[in-house]
């Protein structure tokens, strides 16, 4: 029986995730920090304090888990003190990732394009060159951007010492179909600190279970977006109109995004499938899991 534990199952983008994989996998087990329930009958939803080690290797020891997908965070530094928010996501991205390491899981986990260091900045930095890769890179000034480095540098940890693979993600902006926040930005004004661009959230599920279905050596970063830009216009004049000025090294045609997702497409043979144009006024049947 094939068993997948995913932290954060109950959050905004993590109740996507469930159920998504509650379709390919015999078993779920949705691990979050409030009480929750689902309509699948293969989803086992755990109520757990991912800073709590012992807590947490008590429920991966117990489902011993052939795959793990830590999705369970503080998503920004804006709402908390930024200690809680950096001591949160490092210790609980540890926590998981070792467990995860000691039963032999491989793991799929959330880190951010905040890692690059754009979208908190006191002063949004231009990129070094466009459009942004893995390559490029990481000056996060912020707590949560650097959570996410410090993650991923657990991941090369836990990699090393227990020769299971991690692919950290790196979102762009998150969006949802019917609710897209993105297009409530004047383009000249809003958007700077990710270059306009997006993801939507079932694109964001399907890159999960694609990621867990790959052949993965190692670790692997891999930066998520969509082709195109949320601004409806050419994204290097954006950026000049915005900056006066754009990196030496472009190579961008038209709408295309300034965050590439060429890896992504090429390790996993994945794509998105959903554009800001039809996806911003989309009816979507919400996931079938739910906070209580």
């Amino acid at each position: 029986m094939s068993t997948v534990l995913v932290t954060g199952g109950l959050g905004g983008s993590g109740r996507w995730i469930v159920d998504r994989l509650a379709a390919a996998w015999d078993e779920v087990v949705c691990v979050d920090r409030v009480r929750g329930e689902s309509g699948h009958r293969n989803v086992d939803v755990r109520q757990a304090d991912l800073t709590d080690r012992g807590e947490v290797y008590d429920l991966v020891t117990a489902f011993d888990p052939d795959a793990v997908v830590h999705w369970g965070a503080i998503p920004d530094p804006e709402g908390h003190a930024g200690g809680t928010v950096f001591e949160n996501n490092v210790v609980s991205t540890y926590n998981v990732l070792e467990a995860a390491g000691r039963v032999g899981a491989d793991v799929v986990w959330a880190s951010s394009e905040s890692a690059y260091g754009f979208p908190f900045a006191e002063e949004t930095p231009l990129p070094d060159y466009l459009p942004v890769d893995e390559d490029h890179p990481v000056r996060p000034e912020d707590p949560y951007g650097t959570s996410k480095v410090v993650g991923e540098a657990v991941a090369e940890m836990v990699v090393r010492r227990y020769d299971v693979s991690v692919v950290s993600i790196r979102p762009s902006w998150i969006q949802y179909p019917g609710e897209y926040e993105c297009k409530g930005f004047d383009p000249s004004n809003g958007g700077v600190g990710n270059f306009w661009s997006y993801i939507d959230i079932r694109d964001i599920a399907s890159v999960v279970s694609a990621a867990l279905a790959a052949d993965i050596d190692g670790h692997e970063p891999l930066l998520v977006a969509a082709d195109e830009n949320y601004g409806g216009e050419p994204t290097v004049e954006l950026v000049e109109e915005r900056f006066g000025e754009v990196p030496d090294d472009v190579s961008l045609a038209g709408e295309e995004s300034a965050m590439s997702n060429a890896r992504a497409k090429e390790l996993l043979e994945w794509a998105p499938e959903h554009t800001w144009r039809e996806a911003r006024d989309e009816d979507v049947e919400e996931p079938d899991v739910r906070a209580l």
